[in-house]
């Protein structure tokens, strides 16, 4: 069942989407439903017991739609613009965690930038600035904005020399707790032989042939699969899984720094000082990234962003899993980690999946949140 948030007054709604009215850009839509299989790939599993799904007249399972980047992105490159900035407004769906009887039927007003061509940090620091001005006016006085990078970890795995099967397997572990335990050696995994025997047979046939396997056995059997996933992508998830577990594993070492890294957090000059200082001397490996940081800090600074409300946590990921550089959540002390205000962050590489040029970045503020005293 639907709960939705109480309704705000037209001086509240106005006060919050003044920021995105003086953005700018293009208002767009987006249609409610959207296909269950491509919020799955591009946002990751761990949003599917979250998702409402329904059956559409075609038996194609589609979803209501959690989030408008994915569609807003699909928009943006059906309009053969190379570059573009858009903002939208409406319902969003999403049902809360287990166990909590919060909203699963939201407002959200956002913005969406497309490879503008100019200075990607200043965009980030624009986006940031945007969703902190807009959660701001609400009326909250217990707002901060933690910051985050998956490049961040990325690059430090690089740094670390670790072999690319393994980088990419604690990479995917970034957003579970548990999964990272079990990629780290610091809990035994689960028996799951049948499962491990299937992978290792199929990622012998290489996917094209596999899949044509699995298809011809679903075939035969009568099978009609559910859930959202093709045999392709099947395939493929089991055979990354066959991958990693024919990786070499880590070192107490590695472990040790692995974690170390993934423990920073506080203001953001003092989390960048860190990472330098534990990957010693890589540093020089990470000077890039860490150099984009300081830029995009000095942005924020520009634009009004106050200093003492910034922190930076190198093991902060957002569940839409398509972000790839910097993101961030405003968040209130009062709703708590887990009811952030406004979000968003950087995500080149999704609008690539749609044949569209790589770089965007973009976020949302839910107004229901922002008000003082507002729902979670």
């Amino acid at each position: 069942m639907l709960i939705a948030e109480p309704a705000l007054s037209a001086e509240q709604l106005a006060a919050i989407r003044a920021p995105f009215t003086a953005f700018g850009g293009t208002r767009v839509d987006a249609p409610v439903l959207q296909p269950l299989s491509l919020l799955l790939d591009l946002a990751g599993e761990g949003l599917r017991a979250r998702l409402f799904v329904v059956q559409s007249e075609n038996a194609e399972e589609q979803a209501l739609r959690p989030d408008f980047t994915i569609p807003v992105v699909q928009s943006h490159i059906a309009s053969g613009a190379g570059t573009g900035g858009y903002v939208y407004e409406g319902k969003a769906f999403l049902a809360p965690e287990r166990g909590s009887d919060h909203a699963s039927e939201f407002l959200q007003i956002g913005a969406e930038l497309f490879g503008t061509g100019g200075d990607p940090y200043a965009d980030d620091a624009r986006i940031a600035a945007l969703a902190w001005s807009a959660a701001v006016a609400g009326g909250r006085t217990d707002l901060s904005l933690l910051l985050g990078d998956p490049g961040l970890f990325r690059g430090f795995l690089k740094a670390m020399g670790l072999a690319s099967s393994v980088a990419l397997r604690l990479q995917r572990a970034l957003s579970s707790p548990r999964a990272m335990a079990l990629a780290l050696g610091r809990e035994p995994a689960a028996d799951d032989s049948r499962h491990a025997r299937l992978a290792d047979l199929l990622s012998g046939l290489g996917e094209s042939d596999a899949t044509a396997l699995l298809e011809e056995v679903w075939r035969m059997s009568g099978i009609q699969p559910v859930g959202g996933r093709s045999a392709a992508e099947i395939v493929h998830r089991l055979t990354a899984r066959a991958d990693a577990a024919r990786a070499p594993g880590l070192t107490p070492s590695e472990v040790e720094r692995i974690e170390g890294f993934l423990t920073i957090a506080g203001p953001p000059q003092a989390a960048l000082e860190d990472i330098v200082r534990l990957a010693g001397p890589a540093a020089a490996d990470l000077a890039p990234l860490l150099d984009g940081w300081r830029r995009r800090l000095s942005c924020l600074a520009e634009q009004g962003v106050p200093a003492d409300a910034l922190s930076l946590a190198t093991a902060f990921v957002r569940p839409f899993g398509y972000y790839d550089g910097m993101l961030f959540e405003v968040r209130s002390a009062a709703l708590g980690a887990d009811h952030p205000v406004a979000a968003g962050g950087r995500y080149d590489a999704l609008p690539s999946r749609f044949g569209g040029a790589p770089g965007a970045v973009g976020c949302m503020v839910r107004p229901g949140r922002a008000v003082a005293g507002g729902a979670a």
